[in-house]
Order: structure tokens, then C-alpha cells, then sequence
């Protein structure tokens, strides 16, 4: 099977996003944000065409059309990454769990910090929803692109947060 890499490059509401993929399925979805610019590799090839679903999947999914993604991803990970980060596909839309319940869900109920940190790996944001992960205590913990795109991804599903830390306002 064809190994080539491809790319295309998508707006959003939250910004342009570098999609990432081999014939055999998505393997990057990255957000440019003003201190991570988009870095396509060398030997990346631009086609728009391979990305066509995925694109308007995207598009459906950020005018609150589509709950779920249809796709096919070409994952570059360790097994437990992969374990975690199907785990996080499965995770509904409007939901959030906790990282440990997250380590729970695959059955690895002590390992909260690795699954932490495969989640922080995830290459294919949004569409594995690594958003929809909090801290135990309701906060919002951390995500790669900055808690503001989280902020805005949560907001989009509609999830309010109810964080069980005192002198906390939900700010939207």
C-alpha cells in the first residue's frame, strides 16, 4: 500500500487546521495558532481531494451538524497511545470525562499520568476529542493548542462545566 503522505490545509472558525494523511486513512489534524504555525513535513504532498470527507465532516461538525466522524485514520503510536486514543474516539459529543476515568475506560485504572500523556500526543484533535478530557476536579486541565481552543470547542458542544473547585465562575 502507497505510504506517500499528503496534506491539505482547511479553515475553521478556531483558525486554519493542517490535515495530515496517507491513502490509508488521516493521520494529523493540527491547528495553527499565533505561537504553533503550521509545519507540513518535507515530504508531505498537497491534495485537496483526499481530505474531501474529511473536510466536510469538519465543516458539518463546526456548524453543529455532526455529532460523529466517519473516517478512516492511519495512526502513528505506541499501543497503549492507540488504546487511549480509541478510547477518546468513543468518548459522545457534549461529554467530558476525567482523566482517570479515561484510564479506567481501558482498564488501566492506576495509569492516569500515561494516559495523560498519550492524550496530550493525540494527533487527530477534534475529531479524537481529546477536548472532552478534564481534571478530576471539573477544571479544564490542559490541551496542546492552549485551554482558549478548548474553551471554544466545549462552548461549540454546548458543555457546561460544573468544576467542584470553590471561587470558580463558568466564563461562558
Amino acid at each position: 500500500m502507497n505510504d506517500a503522505l499528503y496534506y491539505t490545509i482547511t479553515s475553521s472558525p478556531i483558525g486554519e487546521i493542517l490535515l495530515l494523511g496517507t491513502q490509508r486513512g488521516l493521520s494529523g489534524l493540527y491547528l495553527a495558532t499565533p505561537t504553533k504555525p503550521h509545519v507540513i513535513p518535507a515530504q508531505a504532498t498537497r491534495n485537496t481531494e483526499l481530505f474531501t470527507a474529511i473536510v466536510r465532516q469538519l465543516q458539518e461538525y463546526f456548524a453543529g451538524k455532526r455529532k460523529e466522524f466517519d473516517l478512516q485514520f492511519d495512526l502513528k503510536g505506541s499501543e497503549f497511545q492507540k488504546q487511549v486514543w480509541f478510547a477518546l474516539y468513543k468518548i459522545p459529543f457534549g461529554q467530558v470525562i476525567s482523566y482517570k476515568e479515561l484510564a479506567a475506560r481501558i482498564s488501566k485504572p492506576k495509569a492516569c499520568r500515561a494516559v495523560g500523556s498519550a492524550n496530550g500526543k493525540n494527533p487527530i484533535s477534534i475529531i479524537i476529542p481529546c477536548h472532552r478530557v478534564i481534571a478530576a476536579d471539573g477544571s479544564l486541565g490542559g490541551y496542546g493548542w492552549g485551554l482558549e481552543y478548548k474553551t471554544k470547542l466545549l462552548a461549540l458542544e454546548k458543555v457546561k462545566l460544573t468544576p467542584k473547585i470553590p471561587g470558580y465562575v463558568d466564563n461562558y
